[in-house]
């Protein structure tokens, strides 16, 4: 296993000419807890979709548990829980049926999921 749960080198995101991200380095030790402090407009959320395989950067590069963001991006989602600020919701179901539908997607059993819900 790897020593950091995170490791980003020169991450960027441009969208044309304007830099969202421009070169992030990251370690996050394995077993720690972490947050991004900033601005609005600082790149926190893109940094966070790019970590999570929701968008994929520009240049740079990332792992998590040793799986790399581009090549191996199931692996990378099967280790991470990721809520974003503004996510498209079925706003007509609970709570608890939002994350019973969520792990049916992902083939987890009954069992398994009533115990983690």
């Amino acid at each position: 296993m790897p020593e950091h749960a995170i490791v980003a080198r020169d991450l960027k995101k441009f969208y044309g000419l304007k830099a969202a991200v421009d070169g992030v380095d990251l370690e996050v030790p394995r077993g720690s807890f972490f947050g991004f402090l900033g601005p609005n407009g600082a790149g926190k959320s893109t940094t966070l979709r790019m970590l999570t395989c929701y968008m994929p950067p520009t240049s740079g590069g990332a792992t998590v548990n040793g799986f790399d963001i581009f090549y191996q991006s199931e692996q990378v989602r099967h280790h991470l829980g990721y809520l974003p600020e503004n996510v498209p919701l079925y706003l007509e179901m609970k709570v608890e049926e939002y994350l019973d539908f969520r792990g049916r997607l992902r083939k987890m059993d009954r069992a398994l999921r009533r115990q983690r819900i």
